[in-house]
């Protein structure tokens, strides 16, 4: 089972990346193909076609790569870690209409726990 399954609980059908040189790997192709998940790739030199992950990118460098020394993987792990759960339970999204990221999926849970 993967780390995203375990995460997730579930596999998405599709997974949209750039041309980035992490996501042209065979292993990530490989994976896909095996989890039937389909990666949609955008059109190179046109970051409009995910202004999410953008907008994410950009966060993540101001606020976490930029101010931060690593000095060890763990230090950068535990740094990171600590960006990550600040910026999915505490900080409103604006794309989320205004709630955090882990309200969203509190309420996804909820809806999916209703319908089963």
């Amino acid at each position: 089972m993967s780390h995203l399954q375990q995460m997730l609980g579930v596999v998405p059908a599709r997974i949209q990346v750039d041309n980035g040189s992490e996501f042209i790997r065979k292993v990530l192709d490989k994976w896909a193909y095996e989890q039937q998940v389909t990666l949609d790739f955008s059109r190179p030199g046109k970051p409009t076609d995910n202004p999410y992950i953008e907008s994410f990118n950009g966060s993540f460098r101001d606020e976490c790569l930029n101010v931060h020394w690593f000095l060890s993987l763990a230090d950068a792990q535990e740094k990171i870690e600590q960006w990550r759960q600040q910026y999915n339970s505490f900080r409103p999204h604006s794309s989320l209409q205004n709630l955090t990221s882990d309200q969203v999926m509190a309420a996804a849970s909820t809806v999916e726990l209703q319908t089963a």
